[in-house]
């Protein structure tokens, strides 16, 4: 299997709302002007493509310099297990430096994955939810 990451490449909403179904994260998939504008708002997406087909996405917001929020990881589940959401993370990591801390939100069936990557659970974030999804 043949892996290709790119960096801010253009993508469409129709394309990652697809992917957001097919890797089981809970976005709003049917709302495409609000995914459109998730990724116009995004200034690092690193997507991960089997020949034409986008079967991961690592989307984050970023200064470059002090701290990088990764708001969406997903992989298509018929490529999960294959290292591809490590990569994403990889290649987010270097994007940044290690002069930035990476911050992520986990999703509650995501909580074993993170430390397994290199993350740290910690107990110093707060959070105001938003109102619906």
């Amino acid at each position: 299997m043949q892996i290709t990451y790119k960096i801010n490449t253009p993508i469409t909403a129709e394309q990652v709302s697809e992917l957001f179904i097919k890797s089981g994260i809970n976005r709003p998939s049917d709302d495409l002007p609000r995914i459109r504008k998730m990724l116009d708002n995004s200034n690092l997406i690193i997507t991960a493509w089997s020949e034409e087909k986008i079967v991961g996405i690592a989307r984050s917001l970023t200064d470059f310099c002090y701290c990088c929020y990764l708001s969406d990881l997903a992989v298509d589940i018929e490529f999960q297990k294959s290292g591809i959401g490590k990569e994403l993370i990889n290649r987010t990591r270097e994007a940044i430096t290690d002069q930035s801390m990476l911050l992520l939100l986990s999703a509650p069936l995501a909580m074993d994955y993170y430390p397994k990557v290199d993350f740290e659970r910690t107990d110093k974030a707060f959070i105001i939810n938003r109102k619906g999804i």
